[in-house]
């Protein structure tokens, strides 16, 4: 433990950033994740509705320094490729 005031002071902040940060990393997890559930119960509507979410995630993470812009990019991209890829199917 630190015994400079400063030191401490960083300790306290850098702990509430981590959990703040996996918060919205885990939101952002279950966001993609329920897109994928939806696209394999072949449910074009509510994946259409699940992808918008799992977007709007992906864009905040990006926004919050939590993921790169390309990562994000990338996911959209797949995530939109799959969805496609269910609506033609259907």
């Amino acid at each position: 433990m630190p015994n400079i005031k400063s030191a401490i002071k960083r300790v306290k902040t850098n702990d509430a950033r981590r959990l703040r940060n996996a918060s919205q990393k885990s939101a952002l997890r279950t966001a993609v994740k329920s897109f994928e559930v939806a696209a394999e119960g072949q449910n074009v509507e509510t994946a259409k509705a699940a992808l918008i979410q799992a977007s709007k995630k992906l864009d905040k993470a990006v926004t919050k320094g939590l993921i790169h812009k390309n990562t994000a990019n990338r996911k959209k991209s797949r995530l939109a490729k799959k969805l496609n890829a269910l609506s033609t199917q259907a």
